[in-house]
This record gives structure tokens, sequence and C-alpha cells, in this order.
């Protein structure tokens, strides 16, 4: 796949309300990956090395309104519901009418407000490291160590915390390379009222999660994979397995050696779960119609 570059990848759509950056590569069925809520995250960054999908399935890594290239987010609301309707929107934009929704981390809980409120239009619902469930950023003592990290690179982007970001976003610290670290600095500092917007909304955060999420998941007829690394130090992997007890479709597979970041850190294999995932999905194929996994 070295022929896929982030340049050449690289693509606009102007929706109804946002102008949205994102890599698109391979052709079949879409699978949409979202990437999580870190200074300097784009959908090139998370998911690049994770281009092998294009082999067999249409890729499209978002740049979250907020993050990147696309429009910036203004600060207040949920942000979850508002980036599950630019998501949607994407879809109308592009005229994809049924996705696979990848979603790292806050991506993964996009993916979850998207399919209590189209579930005709997602296909496949895939969640790596997010807190569906449970408020996803606490532990007993506060905050967890990933967020505290997150935050004082949000408030002091320097590249000496930005190093520290990417290696407490995974178990084995020979990922936490100068590139990755560089990528993600590059991309954050590109706009800093990214970084601004978000510490204005984080300021107003209050660890409450949807009332009607819980309620409309344990209803889901859309098949769901949640994916969560053991040793993950942003979201406990507690979350998933919480979200796997009401999703009526759902499984889990829990990885040792494994941060926050499985799709970089277990890349092959996480490449394999979600290939099998959607390609045995029942009615799986141009309709998208995946009605369930082994049932």
């Amino acid at each position: 796949m070295s022929e896929y570059t982030e340049q050449s990848t690289s693509r606009f759509i102007q929706t109804k309300n946002w102008k949205i950056h994102y890599n698109e590569a391979g052709k079949g069925h879409p699978l949409i990956f979202l990437h999580g809520t870190g200074p300097g995250a784009t959908g090139w960054s998370n998911f690049h090395q994770n281009i092998r999908l294009a082999s067999k399935y249409r890729m499209l890594m978002v740049d979250c309104p907020g993050w990147g290239r696309s429009d910036e987010l203004k600060p207040g609301g949920p942000r979850s519901d508002v980036l599950a309707e630019a998501v949607h929107e994407m879809m109308d934009a592009l005229n994809i009418e049924k996705a696979a929704l990848v979603g790292n981390s806050m991506g993964g809980m996009i993916a979850a407000e998207f399919a209590t409120r189209y579930p005709e239009r997602m296909s496949h619902y895939i969640s790596m490291g997010a807190g569906v469930i449970a408020p996803p950023l606490l532990t007993a003592g506060g905050l967890s160590e990933g967020i505290r990290v997150l935050v004082e690179v949000y408030r002091d982007p320097t590249p000496e915390n930005f190093k520290r970001l990417v290696q407490v976003m995974v178990y084995d610290s020979s990922y936490a390379t100068d590139a990755l670290m560089k990528q993600r600095s590059d991309a954050a500092l590109a706009n800093r009222k990214h970084l601004t917007n978000w510490l204005e909304g984080f300021a107003n955060w209050r660890p409450i999660p949807n009332p009607q999420l819980v309620p409309k998941l344990m209803e889901l007829k859309v098949p769901a994979l949640f994916i969560h690394g053991k040793d993950d130090r942003t979201v406990h992997w507690e979350n998933s397995l919480r979200a796997v007890g009401i999703i009526p479709n759902a499984r889990l597979v829990l990885l040792n050696r494994c941060g926050h970041w499985a799709q970089l850190e277990h890349a092959r294999e996480f490449e394999a779960l979600i290939d099998n995932f959607v390609s045995q999905s029942d009615n799986f194929g141009a309709a998208g119609t995946g009605a369930g996994v082994g049932g």
C-alpha cells in the first residue's frame, strides 16, 4: 500500500454546516475512522498504519470538526452529539448510504451517538478504548493519568509534552517515536484555535453520561465490536465491558500489552479483527446491511 500517502489521499467535503477534511483510500464497503480527543489528533495520524484495509474497503479517515484541517468547533455542549451530526452530514454529502464506523476513544463515543440516532445508516459499530456507558475519564483518584497528560499538552503544547502524551498512550514505549510526536505536534500547532476551543469546552465538562444513550443502546440491532487494551492508562477497559453488558449484539476483545492505541500497537491484529467482523456479518456486501455476527 506504499502508493497511499497523506497528500495523495487528502480530501475536503463541504457539508451543510462544516468543511471537513479527510483521507480516503481504497474501494469497497465504507469504513469511517474517527480519531480521539487528543491535541494533534487527525484521521491520518490515528489510522494511517492501518492502510492495508484499503485493499478491500473504502477507508475514510476523518478530521473531526475541531481538529486537523477541518472547521473549528465552538466550545459548549456535548461534543459527541455535535460530531455525530457532522458524520451524518458528511455521509450525506458523499452519498454514502451505510458505513461501518470505527472510533478510537472520543471517536468511539461519537460512533455510539451515531448508532442511537441513525442506526439505519450504520452497518457495524466498532469502538477502541472508548468510554461509552460510564464517565470514561475518571478513576478513584480523579482524572486518569492519560487525560491529565492530555489536558497539560492542550495547555502547554511543547515538544516535551507531546512526547509525554505519546508515551502515556502506549504500553510499549518503542511506539512513542519522535516522528509520531512531531506529527501530532505539527497538526496541533497548525491551528491553535482548536486547542483553545477544546480547553474552553473542557472547563465546562461534567462527568455525567447522556441519560438517553443507555436505553437506546440496549435496543441497538447494529453489530458492535469493542477492542480495548488491558494496559490502557487513559480509559479503563472496564468501560468496554460495561458497554458489552448492555448492547445485545456485541463482543469484546481485550488485548494484553496494549495501551490506548490498539490500532497502532497491535495494528495487524486490529486490522484482522475489523476485516473478520465486517466481512463475516450476515448480508455483507454492496448493501452493507450487516445483520449480525454469528447470530
